[in-house]
């Protein structure tokens, strides 16, 4: 049975399509994905991301034995800031892309995604042991509320005495929001201008209506989980088991920057990841954009025009509301930028491999 988050009543009111996603019960739509699509690119949007997990390492070798744990080089994160990262298996490959944030100089939240929140907690006990250090799987206490587009900053302005504007983008810092504790960090999902709101699972609602009536007159909606994929997408931000899984190392998926091989001592896949780091990987990940009205979707085989000889597999495709065609990204071999296919059902739809990623925000 899915389970529901804090604010499932708020969602059915709201007459949402509910959806199974990762063993959760979430809203896909409120009405038109398109409409909500759009309403975070030209105002703001109001989602519900409940189902990720808040994993907590603490005490005096917390730091270090997050650097052992993950890729990143987590020590050197100052209090206030978030970074981007993986948690990779001794082969290398993908166990989960992971926000850090550190809170405190020992206390430390891994936000991880839902599907593998209880592997990622599991595994970070057991890396964590040797340190002096402790890891708490938090995820039953938290909501997480975000809202996202050009109008956020100013509607959150309205809900909280917290300085918005000196607040960077990757940090965070504790506040007041309607009059609930919260950790209010500048991070999202969408490729725009947000904010992601930590709060205590009985202030999510109390907190999603505050944020409902203060943005109204702003333009602000909530959106479902259909517009955070096309919108992720048209950002070139990769789904974990779309384009990222255990088969893929940070490398595949050209996310080796995220690496550090610099920062002091070992980590968990180090040994498989360090031969990899100048080695070009058979297939790179490429965004393809058609000119007809045909989706390549998830699995879709990319194949020469010419002979129709598979060259690819697509991870993630829709139509794309910004650029007015459908987009897709897909793993395509090492050194091919021209001559493309989709094969969909039988037939091959013409591709063009375009630089990642689709649609870049204005400052």
């Amino acid at each position: 049975m899915s389970r529901s988050t804090p604010l499932r009543g708020v969602h059915e009111a709201l007459g949402a399509t509910l959806t199974d996603f990762a063993g959760w019960l979430m809203p896909l739509r409120y009405g038109s994905e398109s409409v909500e699509h759009n309403a975070v690119r030209r105002a703001a949007g109001l989602f519900d991301l409940s189902h990720m997990g808040e994993i907590f390492v603490t005490g005096p070798q917390a730091a270090e034995a997050l650097d052992y744990a993950l890729v990143g080089h987590l020590s050197a994160l100052e209090p206030g800031r978030a970074r981007y990262t993986m948690i990779v298996d001794t082969e290398g490959g993908v166990l989960d892309d992971l926000i850090v944030y550190r809170l405190a100089p020992e206390e430390f939240m891994v936000v991880a995604n839902a599907s593998n929140s209880p592997r990622v907690a599991a595994e970070l006990a057991g890396r964590a042991k040797g340190f002096d250090a402790v890891t708490d799987d938090r995820s039953e206490g938290y909501a997480l509320v975000a809202i996202q587009g050009p109008r956020s900053a100013e509607i959150l302005a309205g809900l909280t005495d917290a300085d918005l504007g000196g607040l960077r983008y990757y940090a965070g810092l504790p506040a007041s929001v309607a009059g609930r504790e919260a950790l209010i960090a500048r991070t999202g999902y969408t490729g725009e201008d947000g904010f992601e709101l930590f709060v205590a699972s009985g202030d999510a609602e109390a907190i999603w209506c505050a944020i409902s009536e203060t943005g109204a007159s702003h333009g602000l909606i909530p959106a479902g989980l259909s517009a955070r994929d096309t919108l992720r997408l048209e950002a070139g931000m990769p789904l974990y088991g779309n384009e990222l899984s255990a088969a893929l190392t940070p490398f595949d998926a050209g996310l080796g920057r995220v690496v550090r091989f610099d920062k002091p001592g070992d980590f968990v896949g180090r040994a498989a990841l360090e031969p990899l780091r100048d080695v070009p990987p058979g297939r790179r990940l490429v965004g393809l954009v058609t000119n007809g009205r045909r989706v390549p979707r998830h699995g879709y085989p990319v194949v020469a025009a010419a002979d129709g000889a598979v060259v690819g597999e697509v991870t993630s495709g829709a139509p794309s509301q910004s650029l007015g065609r459908p987009i897709a990204m897909a793993y395509v071999d090492n050194g091919l930028s021209s001559g493309l296919a989709v094969d969909i059902r039988g037939s091959r739809e013409p591709v063009e491999v375009v630089a990642l990623p689709f649609y870049r925000r204005t400052q």
